[in-house]
C-alpha cells in the first residue's frame, strides 16, 4: 500500500508519496523513478517521503514550499521525529540511492554524500501537515511493473527523438546539395565563364581554296 499526496502550493501541483511500512519502503527503494527525491529524517527512523519531479525538471527547479511540504510529512510520520523540534531532513534523488545486501529491511545509503541535501525543521507546522493529509490517497501499486512501464516509455521517446534527429539531419543534408547544386549552375551560367565559338576561333563556314 502507498499513500499519495498533492502539493499544491504552486501550479502546477506535485505528487508526493510513501509506502505504508518498511517493506513497501524497500521495494520503493528498488524500483524508485529517477525522477523522484527521497526525504528521510536525518539520523532518525521516518517514513521514506518520494517528490515526484515534473518532466524535465532537476531538483534546483523545485520551488522551496515543495521542499518544505515533505519536510513537514516526512517529520510527521517518523514517531521519534514527530516529537521533536529542531530536526534536519536530508534528501537526495533516488538515483543517489545505495543498497547493499548487508542493509536492513528499508534501510540505505549514497553514491555520492555531496550530493545529500538537508533542510532543517524548527518544528511541526500543523497546518500544513493537514492540508497535506486532506489530500491523502491510499493505493495498491506494483512498483516493478510501473518502473518497467516508465523505462519503455523512456525508450520509446528517445527512439522517437532520434528518428526526428535523423530525419532532420536527412533534410539539412538535401538542403546543403542543392544549394551546392545552385550555386554550380549559377557559377557556370556568369557570363565571364561562358564561352562561343568566337571565344575558340573556331568558324561556321568552311575554307575553299
Amino acid at each position: 500500500m502507498v499513500l499519495f499526496f498533492t502539493s499544491n502550493v504552486v501550479s502546477p501541483p506535485y505528487v508526493i508519496y510513501m509506502g505504508v511500512d518498511k517493506h513497501e519502503n524497500e521495494e520503493l527503494i528498488r524500483w524508485g523513478w529517477p525522477e523522484d527525491v527521497w526525504f528521510h529524517v536525518d539520523k532518525v527512523s521516518s517514513a521514506h517521503v518520494y517528490l515526484r519531479l515534473h518532466e524535465g525538471e532537476t531538483l534546483d527547479d523545485v520551488p522551496q514550499a515543495v521542499i518544505d511540504d515533505c519536510a513537514q510529512l516526512v517529520k510527521a510520520n517518523s514517531i521519534q521525529g514527530n516529537k521533536l523540534n529542531n530536526i534536519d531532513i536530508v534528501y537526495t534523488m533516488w538515483a543517489n540511492l545505495k543498497k547493499t545486501p548487508s542493509m536492513d529491511v528499508g534501510q540505505v545509503g549514497f553514491y555520492k554524500d555531496k550530493e545529500v541535501r538537508k533542510i532543517h525543521v524548527d518544528r511541526r507546522q500543523n497546518e500544513l501537515v493537514n492540508r497535506l493529509n486532506k489530500t491523502k490517497e491510499e493505493r495498491n501499486v506494483d512498483f516493478r511493473a510501473e518502473r518497467e512501464a516508465r523505462d519503455r516509455r523512456e525508450r520509446e521517446d528517445q527512439k522517437r527523438k532520434q528518428q526526428e534527429i535523423k530525419q532532420k539531419e536527412k533534410e539539412e543534408e538535401k538542403r546543403r546539395q542543392e544549394q551546392a547544386e545552385l550555386r554550380s549552375y549559377t557559377s557556370l551560367m556568369k557570363p565571364e565563364n561562358m564561352t562561343s565559338n568566337k571565344d575558340t576561333g573556331s568558324s561556321d563556314s568552311d575554307d575553299f581554296m
